[in-house]
């Protein structure tokens, strides 16, 4: 019972809508003069991550579950492939709207552009796939989340970064590091979805790949 608690706010934790938001975090985090602000602490950077916490998930959740309420679907998990068609258009919309003001907005660096556009891409990639089978929209979102460590270490080329906490104080951190965490947090998500009997194996390993290249075929359009 205590695994499957902790499994279910791990889930919770990590829920797919709310990845974009922890895209753009570990971007304030690594390099925040790319967004023209000083720190992640700067008013500029709060008032932008909310903005996109309300666009990317809450908005998209109300959405959801106004569908629950409604009785069109059957539990806000959604467990079966059929449930998950309506949340995953809404979503869509609100994404494809995100990303079309990101593009036109010269205050936003091209690169979470582009992780906007990919997360675009891997959950119509992952609707697409649901049509005929489920996919775990956890694990496309944690493929994303990967790719964006990577996509960092490509891009910025440099080894680590400065975090400025007020618990832990400043403390540096490597570009490595970041990505072994990312991995672990992908397994650590797989797992409780696993033991909440969400999916298979199967269904885990390809939506983090769908979500993972979604990313790379994303960063090859805007960097062309």
């Amino acid at each position: 019972m205590i695994i499957r608690s902790i499994a279910h706010i791990i889930s919770l934790v990590f829920h797919p809508l709310l990845i974009v938001t922890y895209m753009l975090v570990t971007l304030l985090l690594i390099n925040p003069y790319l967004f023209g602000v000083n720190s992640i602490s700067d008013p500029t950077s709060k008032e932008l991550i909310l903005r996109v916490f309300l666009s990317t998930f809450f908005i998209p959740a109300f959405s959801v579950a106004m569908l629950r309420f409604l009785g069109l679907i059957q539990s806000i998990e959604m467990r079966t492939k059929e449930e998950r068609i309506g949340p995953y258009i809404i979503t869509g919309v609100f994404y494809l709207w995100m990303f079309r003001n990101f593009l036109d907005n010269s205050n936003i660096p091209t690169v979470f552009t582009s992780l906007m556009l990919g997360s675009v891409l891997g959950l119509f990639i992952a609707f697409f796939f649901n049509i005929f089978s489920k996919i775990s929209a956890h694990a496309v979102g944690m493929g994303g989340l990967t790719a964006t460590a990577v996509i960092a270490m490509l891009l910025f080329r440099y080894n680590s970064f400065v975090i400025n906490s007020t618990i832990l104080g400043a403390f540096e951190m490597s570009m490595a590091s970041l990505l072994m965490l990312f991995i672990f947090l992908a397994g650590l998500v797989g797992t409780s979805r696993l033991i909440l009997l969400a999916h298979v194996p199967r269904e885990l390993y390809t939506g983090f790949i769908v979500g993972f290249s979604a990313q790379f075929i994303a960063l090859r359009f805007l960097f062309l």
